[in-house]
């Protein structure tokens, strides 16, 4: 926690409170409110936690009206541009960027851990063939605890790091299998020779009748895609992870309850919401139509991919992500996919609209991601799963930060009871 900058006055029913005002090195100030019940016998009210600092953090940072986001201070686009996926993972994990050896000693550790238990195998048949590969990775993530007893205490620090690192690394082998499992076809193993992306993309693609030859455009634009979605502050998967971190329950537990939060449409589901709606659209001819719905405020349909709840200028995210899908979609083309076709017609269209301009209704990651992933092969429910895919790491960063303060307690919400008062039970022939 940061030194108290001075306090504020807070007069309740006559009778006044001093609360602590903390500074912080970035955001504005923070009103310490953890004694106010104590002394002044009220709660506060925030629905959504919008206006309300659950933790202290030295991890990620946000300023959504600049359109800011920092990783242990280091601006996203040059980490997208400059970095890759492991090396940013480092840098969440440990706060600073490792040096050549430091950063060959963490691949090789997270390389040489992307085997699974050949047991979760069979865990994995136990699903239905038609089961969402989002309810496949909650539950074999949740059962790493099942597998993996050597790596459940979280008071042995070794523990957690071993936990961490099997996290990172396993996850693109659980959703890869959740992927084959889903279109039924074998599991593909792993390969300590590719890097981080091309070995996701290979599990996903490859079949034993012929291998999956990695593009490095689309290994590089799928790391991207890794690095971007790294870690977004507290959220509310991240929040998630951090409530059921608190109470003591093991990592991946921990990482499961974060997925099946993902898993909600108004969190990890906005690229799928995007290419639902291009396919709504359906033709480039129909934009036109669609663009004058979005600009009619009595026409509850909305651009989804365009604008960020956060982000209130920009999404920083967005120009790093647009270079990857024009590179993706230069290599793959959109002329046979009406999608990508309506996905490229559509963002010139809106930007060369001034009402989106105004309205700061610009494309978003989510909007790039979506189409890029489509380019590439990937069915809409793989979308959300790869998104799991990219946050492990800013979840663990977190995780592994909650555990470390020693201000740690079990998160427990209070509420605004609006319910009936105490009244008398009544016998049933007598209601």
């Amino acid at each position: 926690m940061t030194d108290e900058k001075n306090t504020a006055k807070l007069s309740i029913n006559g009778a006044e409170y001093e609360l602590p005002l903390h500074s912080p090195t970035a955001g504005p100030d923070v009103l310490d409110i953890r004694k106010l019940y104590g002394q002044a016998g009220v709660f506060t009210y925030d629905p959504g936690f919008t206006s309300t600092a659950s933790c202290d953090s030295t991890i990620t940072y946000i300023d959504g009206d600049e359109g800011v986001l920092l990783h242990r201070g280091y601006p996203i686009d040059q980490l997208a541009s400059k970095s890759h996926y492991l090396e940013v993972c480092f840098l969440l994990l440990y706060g600073y960027l490792p040096t050549a050896s430091e950063l060959e000693d963490f691949e090789t550790t997270i390389t040489r851990h992307t085997m699974l238990h050949e047991q979760m195998v069979n865990f994995f048949r136990g699903f239905r063939r038609d089961a969402h590969p989002m309810a496949i990775m909650v539950g074999v993530v949740g059962a790493m605890s099942a597998f993996y007893h050597d790596s459940t205490d979280i008071t042995d620090q070794r523990q957690r790091e071993i936990a961490s690192h099997r996290l990172i690394a396993k996850m693109p082998t659980i959703a890869a299998w959740a992927y084959k499992y889903h279109i039924g076809q074998p599991f593909v193993y792993p390969r300590n020779d590719l890097d981080y992306a091309s070995n996701f993309l290979r599990m996903c693609f490859a079949v034993p009748a012929e291998d999956y030859q990695v593009n490095p455009i689309l290994s590089r634009a799928m790391d991207r895609i890794f690095t971007l979605h790294a870690d977004h502050e507290q959220n509310a998967s991240t929040s998630t992870v951090r409530l059921a971190s608190s109470s003591g329950a093991n990592p991946f537990a921990c990482i499961a309850a974060g997925i099946a939060c993902l898993w909600g449409p108004a969190h990890g589901g906005a690229n799928q919401a995007c290419l639902e709606m291009l396919r709504e659209i359906g033709s480039v001819d129909r934009i036109p139509e669609f663009i004058d719905r979005a600009k009619d405020k009595d026409d509850p349909f909305r651009l989804m991919g365009f604008g960020h709840r956060v982000y209130k200028n920009f999404d920083p995210r967005a120009t790093v992500m647009k270079q990857s899908a024009d590179e993706v979609l230069d290599l793959l083309g959109v002329e046979d996919n009406p999608i990508l076709q309506v996905a490229k017609e559509l963002e010139s269209a809106a930007l060369a609209d001034p009402y989106f301009s105004e309205k700061k209704l610009f494309p978003n990651v989510d909007f790039y991601s979506g189409i890029i992933l489509e380019a590439m092969g990937f069915p809409t429910s793989m979308f959300t799963p790869i998104f799991a895919l990219s946050r492990t790491v800013g979840w663990v960063s977190q995780w592994k930060e909650q555990l470390a303060d020693p201000q740690l307690k079990i998160g427990r919400p209070r509420q605004l009871y609006l319910g009936e008062t105490e009244r008398d039970y009544v016998d049933i022939e007598n209601r």
